[in-house]
């Protein structure tokens, strides 16, 4: 089977009936990913591929430690996907730092080796720059529709605020590689 095909009946098994709306926006960011898939070369269906299946750990059937990152890329090794389809999923989105904040920094870090930094970009970029339903966002609105979600003092309003700035530069990269690539 078709491995971007494979990320993206995985998703919709694990996401559509249990949580339609994170699957609406698992999909948003998996065509996101297959429209600027070309700035990525050869890591374009590693790009593709972990942007349909970036939420995951938010199904109630991958849940385990609370860091929906975390246990949806081990979901991932077991069920045996690539090694760097398991890392992007593990750290998208700075995950590393909502990984600190609930003291499992550690842990993230033992298990899985940061991914390629320009396929991490590329995901932020889609994942960041796509609503909750599945819509086209500026990254800015999108951090603050998180922002609304959780109470001030919360460990993902906390670690999307220290993000911030990394989320922004990730997607003006990603915008001017779009540029340069016509």
């Amino acid at each position: 089977m078709d491995p971007d095909q494979w990320a993206r009946d995985l998703a919709e098994q694990l996401l559509a009936a249990a949580l339609p709306r994170r699957w609406n926006h698992s999909q948003g960011v998996g065509r996101k990913a297959e429209t600027v898939a070309h700035i990525a070369g050869d890591g374009a269906h590693l790009l593709i591929c972990s942007a349909w299946l970036h939420d995951i750990g938010y199904s109630p059937t991958v849940q385990d430690t609370g860091l929906h990152s975390l246990d949806g890329a081990r979901y991932l090794r077991n069920a045996g996907a690539a090694e760097e389809i398991c890392s992007l999923v593990a750290y998208h989105s700075c995950a590393d730092i909502e990984a600190r904040n609930r003291g499992l920094g550690d842990v993230l870090a033992d298990e899985f080796a940061p991914p390629n930094a320009a396929l991490l970009d590329a995901l932020i970029y889609c994942d960041m720059t796509t609503s909750p339903d599945g819509n086209p966002v500026e990254g800015r609105a999108r951090l603050d529709e998180i922002l609304q979600r959780y109470p001030e003092g919360d460990v993902v309003a906390r670690s999307i605020s220290e993000a911030t700035p990394r989320i922004l530069a990730a997607e003006q990269r990603v915008l001017e590689l779009l540029r340069q690539a016509g």
